[in-house]
């Protein structure tokens, strides 16, 4: 009896393992090849091996937009020559919408095989030419619809002759340029270098860093890595945390360009190869690395709700942008500060500036904050020549909007506590222990924590509404005062931009309520004379020439018709703040001061 029912378990036993290597190997896969055997003409090759999908089709989609950069770029564009093959046989494959194609599977599994031309030079999409292939995951590898949680792997195959390939992604230990990813967002999220780049390398917290330098550039390798393992250092004391167990800087040299793209535990940066020639160039490159790294939390891990799991086939609505730009270009120039690479009053300076610029503009009284935010898709990447007028950015009013949160903390809490425990309190919270984004409220509520008091009103006035904040009270917490040195001018101004590119002047913008607009004076006139003189140069420079009140009558050229236009001459109303410290700050000045800029000794 005991050896039949070791038999029957025996028996089941076996079952049970049939069962499961049969459900293993029923598991769909995905593995990707990328190869690139003809650079020169800008196109990567694409083959997507999928099996175990069941159905009697199967809906392959490529992203419209790239995470970090808030515009649909519709990079189903770049594809061609999308074939598929099933059991052999090439099989149909209809595309059904813009970024979409129905492949005729029959249950079967399936190699796809497309190109996809490359040769924007951007951090947003991907590029190759004879020197090197750059790949962003979403413009160039699709996903198998409904199915982006499943794990790939992605073998590359660089052009004869190029040896180094750069990423985030994991490596398949005794596969030569083999990947891993456990997901299409972490796939997507790895930007690729390929070439033959150098790759130096630093540790901070203990966490391997690597630079692949793509390019030629002025740049000293020695002083470039302590430089940047200071400042990531410097950013890491921020959250008391590195969450990654590797990061990956690519950085490429340009003729010209600049900018960056925030990845999972990478960045892609891009700069003239002349800029670190210059103490101004070289800290301009510094800050861009303090900005991009800085993302490695704010908003790769500490983000908005809507950020994250990210809809690729549309837009993903946020108001929240002021924080996740704003606030990374508000600390990319407090950890320069802290790290000892800006002085007091260079710093100072910059935020002065900062302030100045969204003072200024028109559209700080058309939209809000989160308004520019949520408007990202059809404002920020979409200029025209109106948008001074109705659009504000919010990376510059965000940033200021972080000074004064800041602040608040500062006051509320008697110097004791920063901005910083506010992100680290929300990191610890949403990030780490509910492992997802926070709410507009939820932001506020976390901030509210640690300046002790409700910030409702500061919230409906500045993010969402368009109130002008009295800036200088907010700094009297730190010890520094803001001067509006244009206070007592009385300056005559156009309001108008003009250039002479096409060797006449053209006028390029009108300021909204300026003298040009009051006159009548529209973008793309012609200006021919001025006061019955001949005119050849930008305006502008002769605007100094006159007083508030004249009068120019203005000969242009508006689509070929001849109009003479009187333009009164209004008073320059623009604000120019500078920041400086009070002679003799309070012991509560003092204090907030040191917990604000936790300067290295």
């Amino acid at each position: 009896m005991l050896q039949k029912n070791l038999a029957k378990v025996a028996g089941l036993l076996v079952v049970l393992a049939f069962a499961i290597v049969t459900q293993a190997a029923a598991a769909p896969s995905i593995s990707y090849r990328l190869s690139m055997p003809e650079p020169h003409t800008h196109y990567f090759e694409v083959e997507m091996s999928l099996s175990g999908f069941k159905g009697k089709t199967l809906d392959l989609t490529m992203p419209v937009w790239a995470p970090g950069s808030y515009l649909v770029r519709e990079f189903a564009k770049n594809v061609e020559g999308f074939e598929a093959f099933a059991g052999g046989n090439r099989v149909a494959a209809d595309k059904i919408d813009k970024n979409t194609w129905r492949i005729a599977s029959g249950g079967k599994d399936v190699t796809v095989k497309y190109r996809v031309y490359a040769f924007e030079v951007s951090v947003r999409t991907s590029f190759i030419d004879a020197s090197h292939g750059y790949v962003n995951g979403t413009s160039v590898f699709m996903y198998p619809e409904g199915n982006k949680n499943l794990p790939s792997t992605l073998t590359v195959v660089p052009f004869k002759g190029w040896k180094t390939v750069s990423t985030g992604l994991p490596k398949v230990e005794g596969q030569p340029f083999t990947y891993r990813a456990p997901d299409y967002d972490v796939l997507a999220d790895a930007p690729i270098e390929i070439g033959n780049h150098q790759v130096f390398s630093f540790k901070t917290n203990g966490v391997l860093h690597e630079v692949a330098m793509y390019g030629d550039g002025n740049y000293d390798p020695k002083r470039l890595m302590a430089d940047m393992q200071k400042v990531t250092e410097t950013a890491v004391k921020v959250f008391g945390e590195l969450s990654v167990n590797y990061y990956l800087f690519i950085v490429q040299n340009l003729e010209r360009g600049g900018g960056g793209l925030e990845h999972l535990n990478s960045t892609t940066l891009q700069t003239t190869r002349t800029t670190y020639g210059t103490e101004r160039g070289y800290k301009g490159f510094l800050n861009l690395v303090a900005h991009e790294y800085f993302h490695l939390w704010n908003v790769k891990r500490l983000r908005p709700i809507a950020l994250g799991p990210f809809d690729y086939d549309q837009e993903n609505y946020t108001n929240m942008l002021w924080v996740s730009e704003g606030f990374t270009s508000y600390y990319a120039d407090l950890i320069l500060r802290r790290a000892g690479y800006t002085s007091d009053s260079d710093y100072l300076e910059k935020l002065a500036a900062g302030i100045t610029s969204v003072a200024n503009s028109p559209g700080n009284k058309a939209m809000s904050p989160a308004e520019s935010s949520f408007n990202a898709w059809i404002k920020q990447y979409r200029p025209d020549e109106n948008s001074y007028n109705t659009n504000i950015s919010y990376y510059t009013s965000g940033g200021v909007l972080g000074l004064l949160l800041d602040m608040e903390i500062l006051k509320g809490s008697n110097g004791k506590s920063s901005l910083d425990d506010a992100m680290r309190y929300l990191y610890d919270q949403y990030y780490k222990k509910k492992g997802r984004g926070f709410t507009d409220k939820e932001f506020q509520q976390g901030v509210e924590k640690f300046a002790g008091h409700s910030l409702e009103s500061f919230f409906r006035d500045f993010v969402y509404n368009t109130k002008t904040p009295d800036y200088s009270a907010y700094l009297t917490t730190v010890g520094v005062t803001l001067t509006d040195v244009n206070k007592n001018q009385n300056e005559p101004f156009l309001g108008a931009g003009i250039s002479t590119a096409t060797g006449k002047p053209v006028v390029t913008s009108v300021i909204r309520n300026g003298s040009a607009w009051q006159g009548g004076l529209n973008v793309n006139d012609e200006i021919i004379a001025v006061n019955g003189y001949r005119l050849s140069d930008d305006l502008n420079k002769s605007i100094p020439a006159y007083a508030v009140g004249d009068v120019l009558e203005l000969v242009v050229n508006r689509s070929g018709q001849i109009l003479v236009l009187p333009i009164k001459l209004l008073k320059n109303e623009t604000v120019k703040y500078a920041a400086s410290r009070v002679p003799t700050p309070t012991e509560a000045q003092k204090a907030a001061n040191a917990t604000w800029l936790h300067l290295q000794k």
